[in-house]
């Protein structure tokens, strides 16, 4: 793959392995960084080095969501994983908490969803959709003409006309994500300028390309997807692709992430035919293939691709159905496909996954029948007296944080114990933090059945209630939980916050004092985001020091995301001073910009207009692009298609523009691949889900 390197002060400030680019956008900055690849095998080895990651449909902690959304080579059978540390200490550490939140962090920011919350609906300027307006902070959206005539033409002609593989592969992504408009005879433009590139003899633009199908959701492009998953030439030549001579790994996993995309809006009758097309390739060819990169995008797939319930579920409910039909036959599969040991643990490790998915988009929380024996499998490998394998158990534990709950029901209190027992009974480090993570997002998920809704935050009993569990972890503040008792306390009250069902106020209290003295900038980074998202407005003055005291850049960094998330406005002129100052400071750059356009400042588009206009180095135009497309202003697009059009400027930056473009005219609310990244356990690793090759969660 012909990749181009971001290389100086963008690898340098966490000192960092090197960052790329590739396929639409891989640049996250250096704080997101996640294990390479271990789709060649199931053991052990060497302990990984970072890599460039992704974000991050259930909403986070099951509470509220946006609206219109519904959110390693790991250790193998050798034994537990040692502690994985890459260059420079712990900012390398990949059982840290800043890599859960790197890829679980879209639905608490949500910055559309933010900025579409401060339209005046009275205002002469209000549109609906993606044209509203705010007087009120001067904060415009942009509106579907200006994206139909002005930046859809603009973006087709750079993707005909242009030879770089890094501008037409942004080109490709951009169009995908603003969506497909049939013309007046009925022709779809947007498909028809991707599909030869599916036959690129660029592997970045092939896997690019049948990946952008997916992201655009369109219904016709099912065919020729299963066409590549499957190998099937004659087919593929059939639909267009006459010279293409084969389809690599890499273009048929990204063929199957497609299908998963399309799946999860497709009809039900599409939706039969893909589960169809992922089964035959996980019982087929799947079971011999010696890399994991096509088997786990299926399998992820199908977690996406929910079908109908049963009107009469079958009445042995067990085992391996002989048609998938109904969401109760997806779950009997991928139950039975996880307890076959003969599949390698990688693969079976992204079973769990899929299942918390169904259950939680599928509207099977009533099902206590079902939910129960899934909960039985995933709680059944959580034990001492159980060998399991690593990346196995931290599957189970996230996906149980999915499908329990907070009531009093016997599933849900055996969930939430058996997560609390986790750090005993399981030796495993990133296990035990997922625990945490888990308990806060089944206790605060009201429940339906017996007792209180939030009798897991509510009990009495302090060995059922989970606030005091996680308090009681945030006061071991020398333990390496503390970081994550700390996000995962947040992400409970943040959750009861949104429900309306009242978070606590000492919970607030202890995250703001825990602040501090938080000492280690890890640790800073982990209680700064804590108190913003559960509004601990205590932590003001704390966060505003931590932001201007010339600190650690990743604690400025977050303690600016803090304040935004707190929705401070009053710290908005501290902010601004910080962010006019880190021209040559990327991260701090594009988080402090974010954190502005959490608050709905006034100013920063036109600031961070100026400075894209006079940004001489690559990695500040590339922040600047993320940060101007991530707030979605329409004041945006003159200048990002100005540096798009300037041929003195770098392939590469003129390809960032690219990228912006596509993220401020998105007809989603939240990321595309936030579908596969939330709740996702980013150490069952494979290359094309997120390595430095470029994953799918590694595009912007």
């Amino acid at each position: 793959m012909n990749r181009m390197i971001l290389t100086g002060a963008c690898a340098s400030l966490l000192a960092l392995p090197t960052l790329g680019f590739a396929h639409g956008g891989t640049y996250r900055g250096p704080q997101d960084t996640v294990p390479p690849s271990g789709g060649g095998g199931g053991g052990g080895g060497a302990p990984p080095t970072p890599g460039p990651v992704g974000p991050g449909q259930p909403g986070p902690g099951g509470g509220r969501t946006t609206p219109g959304v519904t959110p390693g080579q790991p250790g193998g059978p050798s034994g537990p994983r040692q502690p994985d540390t890459g260059p420079g200490g712990g900012g390398g550490d990949l059982t840290g908490w800043e890599y859960w939140w790197g890829f679980n962090k879209e639905p608490y920011l949500a910055l559309k969803a933010h900025l579409a919350a401060s339209v005046l609906t009275g205002s002469e300027e209000y549109y609906l959709g993606r044209g509203e307006v705010s007087n009120s902070r001067d904060m415009q959206r942009i509106n579907e003409a200006t994206i139909r005539d002005r930046i859809v033409p603009r973006l087709l002609q750079a993707l005909a006309s242009e030879r770089s593989n890094d501008i037409q592969s942004s080109c490709m992504i951009a169009l995908a994500k603003i969506g497909e408009s049939r013309d007046e005879h009925g022709l779809t433009p947007i498909a028809d300028a991707i599909r030869p590139f599916l036959a690129s003899s660029s592997q970045e633009l092939a896997e690019t390309a049948a990946v952008s199908l997916g992201i655009l959701a369109a219904e016709e492009n099912i065919p020729l997807l299963t066409a590549i998953l499957e190998s099937d030439l004659p087919a593929a030549r059939g639909m267009g692709l006459q010279s293409v001579s084969n389809f690599s790994a890499r273009t048929r996993a990204f063929a199957a992430y497609g299908l998963g995309l399309i799946g999860h809006r497709a009809s039900h009758e599409q939706r039969l035919r893909i589960n169809a097309t992922l089964r035959r390739l996980l019982d087929g060819e799947g079971r011999s293939m010696a890399q994991r990169d096509i088997p786990v995008a299926c399998v992820t797939a199908m977690g996406l691709t929910a079908l109908g319930r049963a009107e009469t579920p079958r009445a042995d409910g067990r085992g391996a159905p002989e048609i998938l039909a109904t969401v109760e036959d997806q779950v009997n599969y991928l139950l039975a496909f996880y307890a076959e040991e003969s599949r390698p643990s990688l693969l079976r490790a992204h079973a769990p996954t899929a299942l918390g998915r169904l259950i939680d988009g599928a509207g099977l929380r009533d099902d206590q029948v079902l939910r129960g024996r899934v909960a039985e499998v995933l709680m059944a490998g959580l034990t001492k007296e159980r060998k399991v394998d690593d990346t196995l158990q931290e599957s189970c534990i996230l996906a149980l944080g999915v499908i329990g709950d907070g009531d009093a029901d016997p599933l849900d209190l055996a969930i939430r114990k058996t997560l609390m027992n986790v750090k005993e009974e399981v030796a495993d480090q990133q296990a035990r933090n997922f625990s945490l993570i888990a308990l806060a997002q089944a206790a605060s998920r009201a429940g339906g059945g017996v007792g209180d809704p939030i009798h897991g935050v509510n009990a009495k009993d302090r060995r059922e209630n989970a606030r005091s569990f996680l308090l009681a972890e945030l006061g071991k503040q020398r333990t390496s939980l503390a970081s994550w008792a700390a996000v995962s306390l947040a992400v409970l009250e943040r959750a009861l916050d949104d429900q309306d069902l009242g978070a606590a106020a000492d919970s607030k209290l202890a995250l703001a004092t825990a602040l501090k003295e938080a000492g280690s900038p890890s640790r800073t980074g982990a209680l700064a985001i804590a108190c913003g998202l559960a509004v601990a407005t205590d932590a003001r003055e704390d966060l505003l020091r931590y932001l201007e005291q010339g600190g650690e850049i990743e604690s400025r960094g977050h303690a600016a995301l803090g304040l935004g998330l707190l929705g401070d406005r009053a710290a908005l002129p501290r902010i601004n001073e910080v962010l006019a100052k880190s021209k040559y400071q990327p991260e701090l750059l594009k988080n402090t910009a974010i954190a502005l356009g959490l608050l709905g400042d006034r100013t920063v588009v036109g600031g961070l207009v100026q400075m894209l206009e006079g940004a001489s180095s690559l990695a500040s135009q590339a922040a600047l692009s993320s940060a101007l497309g991530f707030i979605g202003d329409s004041r945006s697009i003159d200048p990002l298609i100005r540096l798009l059009d300037d041929s003195q400027k770098t392939d590469l930056a003129r390809a960032f523009a690219v990228v912006a473009l596509g993220l401020i005219a998105d007809k989603e609310p939240l990321p595309w691949n936030s579908k596969i990244s939330v709740g996702s356990n980013y150490r069952a690793n494979t290359a094309t889900l997120t390595d430095q090759k470029g994953g799918i969660l590694d595009i912007l």
